[in-house]
């Protein structure tokens, strides 16, 4: 079983603080080989399969319950598989062929879901995972759901659509409580509280920050998403394609993942673009092989940048298949007056493991315990690797000699 991840000082020495040290060390644990069930080759003859689906199948999200005990993942095989994280082990299996499955949520149930779907209708749908029965539809959206986040505090929820709309939905009502239109699709984000959320949209590299208890209202904040950086690699720079949001836990900053190689990290307050988080591959490509588009697009998972518990890291995947984490405990402060063409401080990772066969799509930090969960073609989980640097037991030996 991991350890805890948090450390306060009253608690037993079992629990762990993150440290620099402790994530340069985290070595896969635990790898299903089985977690997507590939397709069967095609016989000669048979029409080839769609663009989406060259190469093997993929899982596309993964979700940890409040208290860390459990993983869901969904894939492009149609499946949700449910993992205890604590024994390492897969639950059970289920299927959703007839609508297809993405964007897995655990609500504040561990036996109940969110989840969108990838086919049929663009109908939002609550899963009870006890019994396997819907006990909910969320009908409304009219185009393909991409971003789908649980209030942090209550049973409240939120979607952003290629329909570029966003909704705002309670699991107690199947019709939505709220509706904002906007020029493109978007991505959406809560904060802490549960009393902010954002929304970005792409295309016009723009952050939008509301009030929850006044989201018919216009938005609170409007924050450029501008990296001067990018006109030193081409001219005109290449466009920045959101693909996730993330407020940090003490709600100061705000994680921007986006599908090339770079992520951000912003001022939650006055949305300065405070650092770019570089040296991975990003994952808009399904393989290394394939040249990207000129225009950007996301990948085939939106969820491969997150944020530890304790918001002192950052961990990401990458084409190459290694998980790239980044030291973020010491970040400058904003200027003022506040200069869109000042360069963010470019960050360059503190770790790449080594260890998740093909690319990371999705990558998360267990709420509770010091594990991490990447997921591809294959899913593994990670554990910090205790057994001490050779050099440094032999150092702690002479020195008690």
């Amino acid at each position: 079983m991991p350890p805890p991840a948090t450390a306060p000082s009253n608690e037993s020495s079992l629990s762990l603080s993150l440290t620099p040290a402790l994530m340069s060390k985290l070595k896969p644990a635990r790898i299903f080989k089985n977690a997507v069930e590939q397709q069967a080759p095609p016989s000669p003859g048979s029409a080839s399969p769609r663009p989406s689906q060259h190469g093997p199948r993929q899982i596309t999200g993964i979700s940890f319950d409040d208290r860390g005990d459990q993983v869901i993942t969904a894939a492009e095989d149609e499946t949700f598989r449910l993992y205890n994280c604590k024994s390492g082990k897969q639950v059970k299996i289920l299927y959703s062929k007839k609508y297809g499955v993405d964007l897995p949520r655990f609500t504040h149930k561990n036996t109940a879901i969110l989840h969108a779907s990838t086919k049929e209708d663009d109908t939002i749908r609550y899963h009870s995972l006890h019994d396997n029965k819907y006990l909910q539809y969320f009908k409304g959206h009219k185009g393909r759901v991409t971003s789908l986040e649980m209030s942090p505090v209550d049973d409240g929820f939120i979607s952003g659509s290629m329909d570029k709309t966003v909704r705002l939905w309670d699991l107690r009502s199947p019709t939505c409580k709220g509706l904002l239109n906007l020029p493109a699709s978007p991505v959406v984000a809560y904060d802490a509280s549960g009393l902010v959320f954002a929304v970005g949209v792409n295309q016009y590299s723009r952050i939008l920050l509301y009030d929850q208890a006044n989201f018919d209202k216009a938005p609170f904040m409007t924050v450029t998403l501008e990296d001067p950086t990018l006109s030193l690699v081409s001219f005109p720079p290449r466009a920045i394609y959101m693909t996730s949001l993330a407020f940090s836990t003490d709600g100061k900053y705000l994680l921007v993942g986006c599908s090339g190689d770079a992520h951000y990290i912003m001022d939650a307050f006055d949305g300065y673009l405070l650092a770019k988080l570089e040296g991975h591959i990003g994952l808009e490509r399904r393989k290394l092989d394939i040249p990207p588009n000129i225009e950007p697009s996301k990948g085939c998972s939106g969820e491969e940048v997150s944020w530890t518990p304790d918001s002192k890291f950052v961990v990401s995947g990458s084409l190459d298949g290694k998980i790239y984490i980044w030291d973020v405990q010491i970040l400058p402060q904003a200027p003022k007056p506040i200069d869109l063409k000042s360069h963010p401080l470019r960050l360059l990772p503190l770790a790449a493991l080594e260890g998740h066969p093909g690319p990371s799509r999705c990558v998360k930090y267990n709420p509770r315990f010091a594990m991490l969960c990447s997921a591809g073609v294959e899913l593994a989980f990670w554990l910090p690797d205790q057994s001490g640097d050779p050099e440094d037991i032999a150092k702690d030996l002479l020195k008690k000699k």
